[in-house]
């Protein structure tokens, strides 16, 4: 059977530091890699829209020297004919060597990998996970702090349907030290299963708050999400919450010298235009790193040492 990422949890917290490492080295000798997948074939499989995730995908395969093939919505797949995706996927693993799949529908991508013959990377299931984005967040904490452990991070906006919240926090309470602050609207809180799950089964502290200013300064790392529309089944509610939280300079007074900011992307207006200015915006470097950690993914994923 091979072997398929669905939650971040299916990695070992040494596999972490694995791939960490392989992304590093990658960084630092692109040349090395280059032909590392060549006739090695991806598949996206996006049943949902997605700029940052498919295209960083498809850019890794190709700069490991392999190509790519897949569609880009559900409208543009036999699913629109009323096929499964369990045989959509059985399908396209007849054609390539590795799948990254996206999907609205919490579980779709472990559903499928019982039907398909190559591994296949979780790129995102509904409000449930996105261990990619989870990886590329490891990443670029790790880049911008020189560590995973020791410090205190803000999970601030939609943590009720933010999956890469979700992942984040089952990764990062697999290390030491770590505290966390969670912010948002009553009505966007923390799922209570990844609280029992996460945290308080393994004993870390962590505060909630509807106050980001309160707890700013208490911050090494910042992570911001957008309140997600699509996450809404009545519009009103969205309306009333999407603009609960805008990160501003004015609103980065208190905040220590050294704090990271993160965000998954994409954004609406949930961080001022004029925070990208800031040196410790770290946004648009987590951007880049996507690429190079899915790089080492596909690389252990397929068994290829360079």
């Amino acid at each position: 059977m091979p072997r398929n990422i669905i939650d971040v949890t299916d990695l070992t917290v040494e596999e972490i530091d694995g791939l960490i490492a392989t992304a590093e080295d990658i960084l630092q000798n692109p040349a090395k890699y280059q032909d590392a997948c060549a006739h090695k074939q991806l598949a996206t499989l996006f049943f949902e829209p997605s700029t940052r995730t498919r295209l960083s995908f498809e850019s890794a395969m190709l700069a490991l020297g392999g190509s790519v093939l897949g569609f880009s919505e559900a409208a543009s797949s036999s699913t629109a004919k009323g096929e499964t995706v369990g045989d959509t996927v059985h399908t396209v693993s007849c054609y390539a060597d590795i799948i990254a799949m996206r999907h609205p529908k919490e579980g779709a991508p472990f559903a499928a990998a019982q039907f398909s013959e190559v591994p296949i990377i979780n790129a995102g299931d509904g409000g449930h996970n996105h261990p990619t984005q989870t990886l590329t967040d490891l990443l670029t904490i790790h880049r911008e702090k020189g560590r995973l452990s020791g410090f205190t991070i803000g999970f601030c906006g939609d943590l009720k349907f933010g999956r890469t919240v979700h992942s984040l926090v089952n990764a990062l309470s697999r290390y030491k030290d770590i505290r966390f602050v969670l912010v948002s609207p009553a009505e966007l809180k923390l799922p209570r299963y990844v609280k029992e799950e996460a945290l308080k089964k393994r004993g870390i502290p962590y505060r909630q708050t509807d106050s980001l200013d309160a707890v700013m300064s208490d911050l090494d790392i910042l992570y911001m999400t957008r309140v997600q529309k699509e996450r809404f089944f009545n519009e009103e509610d969205y309306l009333r919450l999407k603009d609960s939280y805008i990160l501003t300079p004015e609103k980065l007074e208190d905040a220590k010298p050294d704090l990271s900011i993160l965000h998954p992307l994409p954004r609406v207006n949930e961080i001022a235009v004029a925070v990208d200015k800031d040196p410790r915006a770290a946004y648009w470097k987590q951007v880049k790193n996507g690429k190079f950690i899915r790089m080492a993914l596909i690389l252990k994923l397929l068994d290829i040492r360079v």
